[in-house]
């Protein structure tokens, strides 16, 4: 009787635990979904300043998140992540940039959707790098994504929004090898990774904009939505999304996040009155249903 009772609050309190998962991974990508209609809101920051200082807001909050939960052992964190650590945060300098280039040259539709292209170039490279076998199921869904990807690059073509999706692109790939690199390092936590990854962003940022002669001054009114898209919305959705991933399942959190490819084109079309082509949306809708035939497969096959 006493282990029955045990086993049952065991169960209840795994419940309450993993709902609040669910809860905490939708939440990130609720935030998430509003970066790009932040971006649209700036007056005239380029990519690099964006970057620069949205990784200044971010990096305090990520620092202080890492210094809570490892109680105060921050510069341990950092040392343990090693040449993986490293190249992961590079990795990231280009995922990020590769991202606010990609809002501001094409609509938040294409973006959000060719971002969804990053599980299948992981797959792809953990396959050719770390030798991880890749199911069939998985072979068909990239193939399929695949499709859908040309779909919206071809109509980004036509537009003259090329770049823009070649960015979209690059920024997925840069989310890829920051995923590949931390199964090869074995890191199980990805915080001190991104932190950084936001330490080398503003380094970097402040290269480019120093070679290109560009200058850091902004307006106060980019300046600190900039700021505030690192400080409250990429750190908010970055903290959710790893305390709910503790709770759920991988395959369940990858089909979750889709939250915020679904509202990201909403909120711009709801604010701003943006639109995207026809093209945009049945590519798109190709990539998502190649997503999530993918994960669901997964998920029957584990069971």
């Amino acid at each position: 009787m006493p282990g029955g009772a045990t086993q049952t609050c065991g169960k209840r309190w795994f419940m309450q635990t993993y709902r609040a998962g669910v809860l905490a991974v939708v939440v990130a990508g609720v935030v998430w979904s509003l970066m790009g209609l932040v971006i649209r809101m700036l007056d005239s920051a380029g990519t690099w300043q964006v970057l620069f200082y949205r990784s200044i807001g971010l990096s305090p909050v990520l620092a202080m998140f890492i210094w809570v939960r490892s109680s105060g052992q921050l510069g341990a964190r950092l040392a343990q992540v090693g040449w993986a650590g490293i190249i992961g945060g590079l990795s990231l300098v280009v995922a990020f940039a590769g991202a606010i280039f990609a809002i501001q040259s094409t609509t938040i539709a294409n973006a959000v959707f060719l971002f969804t292209a990053s599980p299948f170039l992981t797959a792809i490279l953990a396959w050719a790098v770390l030798r991880e076998k890749v199911r069939a199921a998985t072979w068909i869904a990239i193939a399929i994504a695949m499709a859908g990807v040309g779909l919206m690059v071809r109509e980004g073509l036509a537009v003259g929004a090329g770049w823009g999706n070649l960015a979209a692109l690059l920024s997925a790939l840069g989310f890829s090898v920051f995923t590949v690199v931390l199964r090869w390092g074995k890191l199980a936590d990805m915080m001190p990774v991104v932190l950084l990854g936001a330490v080398f962003s503003i380094v970097t940022a402040a290269l480019v904009i120093w070679a290109r002669g560009d200058g850091l001054a902004v307006s106060w009114h980019d300046g600190l939505l900039a700021f505030a898209m690192g400080s409250v919305i990429l750190a908010l959705g970055m903290i959710c999304y790893t305390l709910g991933s503790q709770s759920v399942p991988a395959a369940e959190t990858t089909l979750l996040s889709l939250v915020e490819v679904l509202l990201a084109p909403v909120w711009v079309w709801l604010v701003l009155g943006e639109t995207a082509s026809v093209g945009t949306f049945v590519g798109g809708g190709v990539v998502l249903a190649a997503l999530c035939f993918n994960t669901l497969s997964g998920t029957l096959l584990r069971r």
